[in-house]
């Protein structure tokens, strides 16, 4: 069923950032923070063609020898305010007038998310078209009904009182998307301009796999988890 598929992956890179600066190209258990993520790319056995998207010249010097293409992002499409839905637009537009062969699908791969495997990423593949879905998400479970706000000096539940008095083994569990990877029929999403609709489906990962990078200590505890998994 997926021979036939033409899929394509994105991934975003720029060079700034307010949390952790230059955060793409730390060095990550050794390798650029971005590398780690085109390599698992590469190791997919579904993925057609891997494009990174960056303003940044440092970021299109490592990624061109391992990625299949680079577009220069413009730096209107660069900003911390520029919103992801833009950025992937862009990438499969001129993905779409560069190529004679047609991508129907693409995998969104953030590069603040290197503890997903190329084995997360086919296995969301299959899910995605095995499931007649539009789009897919990965995230994980979580429990967030012990969550307060503060009113004045005072803790106050969110979900009310009842909740908090339960054990937290029963309360309900919620999935929260984690950044890692984000599955879209192309034609679907330049007409929705989201990456969410009503056929929406989860791919679950461990919580212990599911941090994206945005600070210091995101990305110490991320790299101490990856070289536990390596031991």
């Amino acid at each position: 069923m997926l021979n036939n598929k033409r899929i394509l992956a994105v991934i975003p890179a720029r060079g700034g950032s307010k949390g952790l600066p230059r955060k793409n190209i730390r060095l990550f258990c050794g390798k650029p923070l971005i590398l780690w993520t085109i390599l698992q790319a590469r190791e997919s056995k579904y993925i057609d063609w891997i494009v990174v998207s960056t303003d940044d010249r440092e970021i299109v010097e490592i990624a061109k020898d391992y990625a299949d293409e680079v577009i220069n992002r413009p730096a209107g499409l660069a900003k911390d305010t520029t919103s992801m839905i833009r950025v992937v637009r862009h990438a499969v537009k001129e993905i779409s007038r560069a190529h004679e062969l047609h991508y129907e699908t693409f995998v969104l791969l953030q590069p603040t998310s290197p503890l997903r495997t190329s084995h997360d990423i086919d296995c969301s593949i299959e899910s995605f078209f095995h499931n007649d879905s539009e789009s897919l998400v990965s995230g994980f479970h979580d429990t967030i009904h012990w969550s307060f706000s503060q009113k004045r000096k005072f803790l106050v539940p969110v979900f009310g009182w009842e909740l908090i008095k339960q054990r937290r083994q029963k309360l309900p569990s919620v999935f929260k998307p984690n950044g890692a990877m984000y599955i879209m029929n192309i034609e679907c999403f330049l007409k929705r301009n989201s990456l969410y609709t009503e056929k929406t489906i989860a791919y679950i990962m461990p919580k212990n796999r599911s941090i994206d990078i945005d600070n210091e200590d995101d990305f110490r505890f991320a790299e101490y988890l990856m070289n536990e998994q390596f031991k």
